[in-house]
């Protein structure tokens, strides 16, 4: 998935790391720019930032309980929100936007 980072907010793979430990307790590993970590409900996260776009690539775990998907998907969105700077609600308006013009 594809997010646009607003106004003010740098593609800076640093920040964007930052962002990461402030919501993921865990090791994050890095390969040139791209950075990936585990978590909860998610088996893997890859995250990279490309032409000034921020790239997050998930794979779930369709075992984990119901207390532990709940808990994933906050942090990912509080994730999301400090990295892109854009809430989950205005997050949905622009790729409703988008899905829109490609009609």
């Amino acid at each position: 998935m594809e997010y646009k980072l607003k106004r003010g907010f740098s593609a800076d793979p640093e920040r964007i790391l930052s962002a990461i430990r402030e919501e993921f307790p865990v090791e994050v590993s890095r390969q040139q720019d791209r950075l990936s970590l585990s978590y909860g409900a998610l088996r893997r996260i890859e995250v990279w930032v490309e032409n000034k776009k921020l790239n997050v690539v998930t794979e779930s775990d369709p075992g984990a309980s119901d207390a532990i998907v709940l808990d994933t998907n906050k942090r990912f969105r509080n994730f999301l929100e400090k990295a892109t700077g854009y809430s989950a609600k205005q997050r949905l308006q622009m790729a409703k936007k988008e899905v829109q013009g490609q009609d």
